[in-house]
């Protein structure tokens, strides 16, 4: 009998991780399958068939294992936007709000030159605060996003409303309620 997994089925919840009352969605079992990270990867890109990509941005961190196998697809170039003080050259910051706090996202500043387009990826959207910043490093750059790709929505966070409310397009490969 054929295999019929979708890819949430990959993603295992750990309760209580990180705090009490969090239902932690975990995509390193996603990962770690071969069946179903080709899944996640194909579709990611499948609403951007077609379209001009010249750079794939990830964010910090598990974008970053989505973003490479996705660039590497495309055969284009991967720029990451990390946490404050990672990256080694000149740098653009962008401060945010997390539900716990704040942070403070960085990109090299001659990572997108000026007319890219940008598909930004990541494996979880939230409350949509890293995309957010990560959105407006790109554009400071010149670059323009042509989408925002994610494995999970937690829509009750409030994350896509965000992003669409910035007049991004937003694709998420399947949806968990609650935290």
């Amino acid at each position: 009998m054929p295999d019929h997994k979708t890819v949430k089925d990959y993603i295992r919840t750990i309760v209580d991780f990180p705090h009490e009352g969090i239902l932690f969605r975990d995509v390193t079992t996603l990962f770690a399958d071969p069946r179903g990270f080709r899944m996640a990867i194909d579709q990611m890109l499948h609403p951007y068939a077609g379209m001009r990509i010249d750079k794939v941005v990830g964010l910090e961190a598990r974008g970053f294992i989505l973003g490479g196998a996705i660039a590497h697809q495309l055969s284009v170039g991967f720029v990451p936007v990390r946490k404050k003080g990672k990256l080694p050259g000149t740098t653009i910051s962008e401060d945010y709000t997390l539900e716990y706090g704040e942070a403070v996202v960085e990109l090299h500043d001659d990572a997108i030159t000026a007319g890219e387009k940008i598909l930004l990826v990541d494996d979880l959207l939230a409350t949509g605060g890293t995309a957010a910043a990560g959105i407006r490093l790109v554009e400071r750059l010149g670059g323009e996003i042509i989408g925002c790709a994610f494995v999970v929505d937690l829509p009750e966070l409030g994350g896509r409303t965000k992003l669409e409310g910035l007049g991004m397009d937003v694709h998420c490969l399947c949806d968990f309620e609650g935290l």
